[in-house]
């Protein structure tokens, strides 16, 4: 456990400047004491650490050091191998960098490391769009990169579904989502997300500008994840389903809405009571309708009402025939 320990302390200084006694000993979960006695344990193998005193000071190593990766479990080697996902890197113009990064960590490797993550990458794809639709082709994607890691604002002309404006916003990150590429940006003191998709032109400035302090691309995006599903939710429907029309819903239903689904036992005829969130009325009766006889809206009266006016337009049809 110590000898895992003592090699993430060692690539964490080999990747940052100066660190002090307080960060290095969260990032190794363990207490600053016994961070001390694994900096003397790696002096002592010949690691050249240094440490910096007073208020700005901390542990550094000797520039130009550098270490072999061969402390790597094989896990960990395949997992590197893995986060290679060359789709995606492609559209940010970043594959050929990847590719020469895969040939040096490879390169680097002992052998029986090797064969376990060309093991991995010859048995496992990544296919990030869903079913019966493609990734998107977002052109622009590697500016948008360039400006993301430059700290550069960018001037863009942006289609939303009000029209078409041009806009300057601070880009500060960007996410691919089911196939589809968004950027996060601050516009006007605002964080917003943008569909890459539709930014019909931009243009990279010369202006710089400073990252809002504490700001965290994967935190920002589950919060702002999480509250679109909450505004496209607005409705809690109860619902009487049918064996055959509790299959459909696992598999119509998005992830969201079956994890706070409420589900009863089923009754006498085998039916289940379901409370669950749907969308708005309008589309959440339309979205009923693919379960046929298998589903009995019970709530909300709306929802309910709206349910037998559209069955009864329904069959006014047929029976017209």
């Amino acid at each position: 456990m110590r000898a895992g320990r003592l090699l993430k302390l060692l690539m964490t200084l080999q990747t940052r400047d100066k660190v002090t006694a307080r960060e290095l000993a969260d990032v190794c979960e363990t207490s600053v004491r016994t961070l001390y006695r694994d900096i003397e344990a790696l002096s002592e193998m010949g690691v050249p650490v240094y440490s910096e005193r007073g208020s700005d000071g901390g542990y550094r190593l000797l520039d130009g050091y550098r270490t072999r990766l061969n402390g790597l479990s094989a896990k960990e080697a395949e997992a590197l191998f893995l986060a290679g996902i060359p789709g995606p890197a492609k559209d940010l113009g970043l594959y050929p960098t990847l590719a020469d990064a895969q040939l040096k960590l490879h390169t680097a490797l002992p052998e029986k490391l090797r064969q376990g993550a060309d093991r991995l990458q010859s048995r496992f794809l990544l296919d990030a769009p869903n079913w019966f639709s493609e990734q998107e082709k977002a052109d622009g994607l590697p500016d948008l990169m360039t400006a993301v890691l430059e700290q550069r604002r960018i001037r863009m002309n942006y289609r939303s579904w009000t029209g078409e404006r041009e806009r300057v916003t601070e880009p500060l990150g960007v996410v691919l989502k089911s196939g589809a590429w968004y950027m996060v940006a601050r516009c006007e003191s605002d964080l917003r997300t943008y569909r890459v998709t539709r930014i019909r032109s931009l243009t990279v400035l010369e202006e710089t500008f400073e990252r809002p302090d504490h700001f965290q691309l994967a935190e920002y995006w589950q919060a702002s994840q999480r509250e679109l599903e909450e505004k496209q939710y607005p409705v809690l429907a109860e619902l009487r389903l049918s064996e055959i029309g509790m299959k459909i819903l696992s598999y119509v239903s998005s992830t969201y809405a079956m994890e706070r689904a409420e589900v009863e036992p089923p009754d006498d005829d085998g039916w289940r009571r379901v409370t669950i969130p749907v969308v708005r009325q309008s589309i959440a009766c339309h979205e009923l309708l693919r379960f046929g006889p298998e589903v009995e809206v019970l709530g909300p009266p709306e929802l309910r009402e709206d349910m037998i006016r559209k069955i009864e337009r329904m069959s006014g049809y047929y029976r017209s025939g």
